[in-house]
């Protein structure tokens, strides 16, 4: 796989060593090639030989939902019976009600449920995940989620990065005058949270900014004004654009420089266009039209064939992808957007990476990077595609440490 993201036709290179080995030190990557040259010119290594299977870089997710407290599976049989994501929303389903039990449960409860679904896709061989709030939508409860996040970052085990989701929907006590939230966010809620982060966690980068673009929640004119905010302060920016309609929040992230736009099913061919020809990664969420039971998925050959730089992410959240499993995301991007595996595998990799902003020390394995890796137990990466429902990853390394069957998370 190449060292830098893959644009248009590119995506693919997966560039592999057959009998290949890696030489890892501490938490970075030291050197890559052949077996038998590695252990001639390394004879004192300690080794680990992973036989005839696939060692590859670990997944990065670049879209979760990975903070939040209780369920909604009564929802899910609401869906089934005929009633759409979007009526279930209107109705005070939907995001309101996990944001009233994210509200009501303790720090511990919250960081409690969390853990587990962190330690569930670092199993299946995510070793970093983009993590949004959005669950509380007012100051404190979206900075407990925040804090929550950070604490399970320092646990070791999957690296997490954090974005500020404030605008994932029109709070209930502002469902009649949302531009008041929008101020909100603008004048206090980001300001703040810019604040706190810079006492509690100022070694990490600023979190990013998210905004959900859609009828229902925020309009391209809000999406822009809180954007901007954002910007302004420091963040960095991403956007959930086109789930349900195109408003343009495609086009604006590529006008805003953001580092990704995501889901992007109901794009126009010109807002495709302009963000193929951008910077800003295009995000596939593939388990989410599959867990809605949709039909139409992102037009990822379109974005493909424009030249623009395309990405797989999960989605993992409570009402429309209660999944976190790389490895499910990549089969179903195969037999449903038609990417190949190759495609799939650096779209999970690389270009996830970059559309987190890291791809300079993830998403590839190659020297100077960190050594974040998985492996397979199965000789041929097409079996991730080929293969689901079973979990294909048999060990974990992160940041040059060895997880198996189990970590500490």
């Amino acid at each position: 796989m190449t060292a830098d993201p893959q644009r248009g036709d590119q995506l693919g290179a997966l560039n592999i060593i057959l009998d290949g080995a890696v030489l890892l030190r501490d938490s970075q990557i030291v050197e890559t090639g052949k077996s038998a040259d590695l252990r001639a010119c390394f004879p004192d290594e300690d080794l680990l030989d992973a036989g005839d299977r696939v060692v590859m870089p670990g997944f990065v997710d670049a879209h979760t939902h990975l903070v939040w407290a209780g369920s909604r599976a009564a929802e899910f049989e609401m869906r089934l019976q005929g009633s759409s994501y979007m009526e279930i929303m209107a109705a005070g389903g939907g995001i309101q009600s996990t944001v009233n039990a994210t509200r009501a449960a303790s720090s511990e409860d919250l960081l409690a449920q969390t853990r587990l679904r962190a330690l569930d896709i670092f199993r299946h061989g995510t070793t970093t995940a983009e993590a949004k709030s959005g669950y509380g939508l007012d100051l404190e409860n979206e900075i407990k989620q925040l804090a929550v996040l950070l604490e399970l970052n320092k646990k070791g085990g999957l690296e997490i990065l954090p974005t500020f989701l404030g605008a994932h929907a029109i709070p209930a006590e502002y469902k009649d005058c949302p531009d008041d939230y929008v101020n909100l966010l603008c004048a206090n809620m980001l300001p703040e949270v810019r604040r706190w982060w810079l006492e509690h966690a100022a070694e990490y980068p600023l979190p990013f900014v998210d905004v959900f673009c859609e009828k229902g929640a925020f309009n391209l004119d809000q999406s822009r004004r809180i954007l901007e905010s954002a910007q302004g302060l420091g963040f960095p920016l991403k956007i959930h654009a086109d789930e349900f309609e195109n408003l343009g929040g495609a086009a604006l992230a590529a006008e805003l420089k953001a580092v990704s736009a995501d889901h992007l099913v109901t794009t126009s061919g010109r807002d495709l266009l302009i963000l193929s020809q951008s910077d800003t990664v295009a995000v596939s969420l593939p388990l989410t039209p599959f867990g809605l039971a949709e039909k139409d998925y992102s037009p990822a050959l379109d974005i493909i064939k424009a030249g623009g730089l395309f990405a797989l992410a999960s989605d993992l959240n409570p009402g429309t992808a209660w999944c976190g499993n790389m490895q499910l995301a990549i089969a179903v991007a195969c037999r449903y957007i038609r990417l190949t595996p190759a495609q799939a595998v650096a779209s999970a990799t690389i270009n996830a990476a970059a559309a987190v902003g890291r791809h300079q020390r993830l998403g590839s394995v190659h020297p100077g990077k960190q050594a974040d890796l998985i492996i397979l137990s199965v000789s041929d990466y097409r079996h991730l595609a080929y293969q689901f429902g079973v979990n294909l990853v048999d060990m974990v390394i992160k940041k040059g440490r060895l997880f198996k069957n189990s970590t500490p998370c």
